[in-house]
C-alpha cells in the first residue's frame, strides 16, 4: 500500500443528480455517501468505499468533506449511516450539526 503522500489528491464533491457525495481520486469515484435532503437537513444514508481504495483514509476524508460542505450550506445532518454517526462521535466539532427526525436509530 502506498504512503499517504503518494496518493493522488482526493476531491470531495456533491453529485445532486445521484443524491450522493463522492470522493474522487484521479478519474475514479473512490467512495460515496448516499443522502436525502429533508426539510433543512441532510440524512446521510449509506457510505461505501471502493475495495481498491480501502485502508487509505478515503472514507475519513470523505466524511470530513461532506460535513464541512453541509456546515457551509447552513444545513443540519441526520447520520443514519453508522460510519458517519461514528465519525461525528469521534469528532465532536461536528456534533452541533446533528438533528434527528423520525430516522433516529432505535
Amino acid at each position: 500500500m502506498p504512503a499517504a503522500a503518494d496518493l493522488p489528491e482526493i476531491e470531495v464533491r456533491d453529485n445532486p443528480e445521484k443524491s450522493r457525495y463522492e470522493a474522487v481520486m484521479g478519474q475514479a469515484v473512490a467512495a460515496l455517501v448516499d443522502y436525502r435532503v429533508l426539510r433543512g437537513r441532510v440524512a446521510l444514508i449509506h457510505t461505501e468505499v471502493d475495495r481498491a481504495f480501502t485502508g487509505r483514509g478515503v472514507g475519513l476524508r470523505l466524511a470530513q468533506g461532506v460535513l464541512d460542505d453541509i456546515r457551509a450550506r447552513g444545513l443540519k445532518v441526520t447520520p443514519v449511516c453508522r460510519f458517519m454517526a461514528a465519525y461525528i462521535e469521534r469528532h465532536p466539532a461536528y456534533a452541533d450539526l446533528v438533528s434527528w427526525g423520525r430516522e433516529r436509530p432505535g
